[in-house]
């Protein structure tokens, strides 16, 4: 694909433009839909008699902290420094509807929505699903297994194939941005542009530390390194709550969380007063929903690895409930702090529309700003790293099925593939005369998606009958 770009860019970047329109003006309302149903089918199971089988035997490998720290860090990570400002406020200032509520609560109660429930819905989908393979069924962790019926080879193959490659695009789409929002941060506090040597030096060193991490393993890399990612994080969280008025910072959350919930069907669902246009959901809520589905396999294989010994019910109440709360609160703080900035006269209106720069633009505001951003580069090259070592574990369980810890060998393979692959886009991307590659990237993935979203429902109706099955024969 790579060749494509390079050959023939402004053709790729249209045929791949025009393929993602098509897929979010002709399957946007069927995303929220499945985004919907996918948040009770969960719920339903949680609560059943179901849940409280068990996902192998024996204690959880990890404590509860270290578990939601290794799942935060993969399942979101980067992107909550990249839109912690520049969403609330584009929300605020631009609420799409006309609004009944508070313009701050609706705005809040928008980018909750969109980095809530449903995103980490279709995470816990996959985590079930991969969770049961491994742990109840003692399968290997591909998703054709769900599908007992299939007896087709070639299209099992081809469906599992379509993950490894939605994994390979997702992490070097998250990657690529990710990167480029550090040169933002390095550029910002240097006032320098380094170019290509600096994309370079920190795909390198990203790269580097994450292959070294992965093979040390999970108790010993990812878990470890997830534990410095969330120190970080709430520190840099209760910088910036200790430089705004919290008590608003808590009114904001408790009254934008009730309103989420108040709203929540109507909202998942565009009817009634959240009637968007379809050109704003085809820019963010379609747009989300494909991109969460897009990285659901990665994440869920990933969540269901580390939730070995824990019940159903506490995976999905775990992945539904927690990390949702963590991002309400840091949106809410971050948010709350550029409006009040705002509002005082202290910065522009417009000096938050950057999605690459608003953080830092917000942190250098405060008292020992320069060093609060130092803080969230290094915070966001943290869970550049996690994202990258979690990938490589991936997607070498994939390649050695025998094993749920795969050897060093298949983890080298796949740290040198998707650090050439995301190296070759980022000098793509600066010396391409055409559209945005990255974005292109991005709007690949929207595109794989949907094959990802027929796909779950059949995924759901298998592993709903395989379940029932085993409990059955559990029960007797």
């Amino acid at each position: 694909m790579g060749l494509c770009f390079v050959v023939f860019p402004e053709d790729s970047f249209q045929i791949i433009d025009s393929a993602s329109v098509w897929v979010r003006s002709l399957f946007g309302q069927f995303y929220l839909v499945l985004g919907f149903c996918i948040c009770l089918y969960l719920l339903s199971i949680a609560f059943s008699p179901l849940g409280k089988m068990r996902l192998g035997s024996g204690k959880p490998e990890y404590s509860t902290l270290s578990w939601l720290a290794m799942m935060y860090s993969t399942g979101m990570g980067a992107g909550i420094i990249l839109r912690a400002v520049q969403e609330p406020v584009f929300m605020i200032q631009q609420p799409g509807i006309e609004i009944s509520r508070p313009e701050q609560i609706h705005g809040f109660e928008m980018t909750f929505y969109h980095w809530g429930f449903t995103a980490w819905a279709f995470y816990g989908l996959f985590a079930l699903f991969i969770a049961y393979l491994l742990f109840i069924k003692h399968q290997n962790i591909q998703l054709s297994h769900l599908l007992s019926k299939l007896s087709n080879p070639v299209v099992a193959k081809g469906i599992d194939l379509l993950v490894i490659l939605t994994t390979v695009f997702g992490v070097v789409s998250a990657v690529a941005l990710g990167i480029r929002q550090v040169e933002g941060g390095i550029s910002f506090v240097s006032d320098s542009n380094l170019g290509i040597v600096l994309s370079v030096f920190l795909c390198v060193l990203i790269f580097s530390l994450a292959l070294f991490s992965s093979v040390k393993g999970l108790s010993k890399g990812i878990r470890h390194l997830s534990n410095i990612n969330i120190s970080l994080t709430l520190l840099l969280l209760g910088y910036v709550i200790f430089n705004t008025d919290i008590s608003l910072i808590l009114i904001n959350f408790y009254e934008s969380t009730l309103a989420l919930l108040q709203d929540f069907i109507p909202l998942s669902l565009a009817m009634d007063k959240f009637d968007f246009s379809e050109e704003f959901l085809s820019d963010w809520t379609y747009y989300y929903w494909a991109f969460w589905l897009a990285w659901a396999p990665f994440t869920g294989i990933f969540i269901a690895r580390i939730s070995k010994g824990k019940s159903i019910r506490e995976l999905i109440l775990g992945v539904l409930i927690v990390p949702s709360l963590g991002s309400f609160l840091w949106f809410t703080s971050f948010g709350t702090s550029a409006i009040e900035l705002i509002n005082s006269g202290l910065v522009s209106s417009f000096a938050f529309d950057n999605v690459f720069s608003a953080t830092f633009v917000l942190l250098e505001q405060f008292p020992l700003g320069f060093y609060a951003v130092i803080l969230a580069i290094l915070l966001l090259v943290g869970f550049l790293i996690t994202s990258v070592d979690s990938a490589i574990y991936v997607l070498s369980m994939f390649s050695d099925l025998t094993k749920i810890n795969p050897s060093p060998f298949h983890k080298w393979i796949w740290g040198i593939l998707l650090f050439l692959v995301t190296l070759g886009f980022l000098i793509i991307g600066k010396f391409s005369a055409a559209s945005d590659v990255l974005e292109a990237v991005q709007k690949l993935l929207i595109v794989s998606s949907l094959a990802l979203a027929l796909l779950s429902i059949l995924f759901m109706i298998g592993f709903t009958l395989s379940l029932i099955r085993e409990h059955r024969l559990g029960s007797k």
